[in-house]
């Protein structure tokens, strides 16, 4: 099968997962073509069946917006013609459902017929996509797609209930490639970020308000004080200065590392004893599931898709969101006895197991098979 994949080319959930799956359809034997403004960061283009297709909006003086709906639309049509593309699948609505509903009009009048699928990830329904102005274009998006997936229970919920969608969603969870996951470092240099006696805490995240990063640093707080403890803060965004700041109030600021952006997620992982994920808004969750596949049990609020993911008592708490002090007490109920943390952390890559790409990706298969018949049947009609 030949398939063109949209997506952001970003850190964000729904582009890594978007790549994820395109370099497993590859390795499953289908050609997969990536569309976007830039190659994804977890693209590797030395592949067998992977292609990479750059898409450039033309800086026009006439234009105080330049239209990327426009060029990626004109840009799936000449890809979809020129490398024979059997099917359309876009990552978050907005405006890549919208772009893909043009692009299928246009080959539609030369008498091609692709099918489109749209995968929901999250804040592309909640937020941006529940927005008046472009509430009416998501909803146009959806309901002309052929087959829509949703990352969660919880977002297709969400979507049901924010906008009037006529076509069924298939629940379909973000993934891991467990076997790609380490166990263990050579090199993984836990001296470098604490000392042996102290617990490592980590959050990762784009550091957004919604991400609850105050949370995250008044959790640590309360942990620090009754055990020896350093906190690991992964990823940029308009939180990390104001939570810096909240630090240096708290008088904690010597015992938190801000890394940045950063690609050795997996290294960082390995030394991490627990994760902390207070949001107040996940559709999945997926760095949950990222930090639970290296066996490290995650403490979070249980907002959205979490508690899909995030078995309470099992691979760590569930708490409401805010509640800092519940957190604290489920965090050091994991952290003050090695057994405890032993244990947990076996648990925590148990659940993870559940979510294994080697599961998922065949649920994609049986929506791309349908979407075919369905096309197909379409055009002898």
């Amino acid at each position: 099968m030949k398939i063109a994949i949209v997506c952001y080319p970003t850190f964000g959930g729904s582009g890594v997962v978007a790549t994820e799956l395109g370099i497993a359809l590859a390795k499953r034997g289908h050609e997969v073509h990536f569309i976007t403004y830039r190659q994804p960061v977890r693209l590797d283009l030395l592949m067998e069946r992977v292609f990479f297709h750059e898409v450039n909006v033309p800086d026009y003086p006439l234009f105080h917006y330049q239209p990327y709906e426009l060029a990626l639309s004109s840009k799936l049509v000449n890809i979809i013609k020129a490398y024979h593309i059997d099917l359309l699948h876009v990552h978050y609505a907005i405006p890549h459902a919208y772009a893909g509903y043009m692009a299928k009009k246009m080959l539609q009048q030369e008498g091609m017929n692709i099918p489109m699928v749209t995968t929901l990830h999250g804040t592309d329904i909640t937020l941006v996509g529940n927005h008046p102005f472009y509430k009416p274009a998501v909803t146009f998006s959806i309901n002309k797609s052929d087959y829509v997936t949703s990352v969660s229970k919880s977002l297709k919920e969400d979507t049901l209930r924010l906008f009037t969608i006529k076509r069924d969603i298939n629940v379909i969870p973000n993934f891991i490639e467990q076997g790609n996951i380490k166990e263990g470092f050579t090199d993984c240099q836990r001296d470098l970020m604490a000392q042996p006696h102290e617990r490592i805490i980590t959050h990762i995240s784009n550091m957004r308000a919604v991400k609850c990063i105050p949370d995250v640093i008044k959790v640590f707080a309360k942990i620090q004080e009754e055990i020896p403890a350093k906190l690991i803060m992964v990823g940029e965004g308009p939180e990390r200065e104001p939570g810096e700041n909240l630090c240096d109030e708290l008088g904690i600021g010597k015992k938190v590392v801000w890394l940045g952006n950063s690609n050795e997620i997996d290294k960082i992982l390995c030394f991490s004893d627990l994760f902390l994920l207070p949001s107040r808004a996940e559709s999945f969750g997926l760095a949950a599931l990222e930090a639970m596949a290296h066996g490290v049990p995650v403490v979070s609020s249980n907002a959205g898709g979490l508690s899909e993911v995030n078995v309470n008592g099992i691979s760590g708490y569930l708490s409401d969101i805010g509640d800092v002090d519940t957190m604290a007490t489920n965090a050091l109920s994991i952290l003050t006895e090695d057994s405890t943390l032993q244990r947990f952390k076996e648990q925590a890559r148990a659940e993870a197991k559940k979510f294994d790409i080697d599961y998922i990706v065949p649920m994609y298969e049986e929506i791309y098979e349908k979407a075919l018949g369905k096309s197909q049947k379409k055009a002898r009609a």
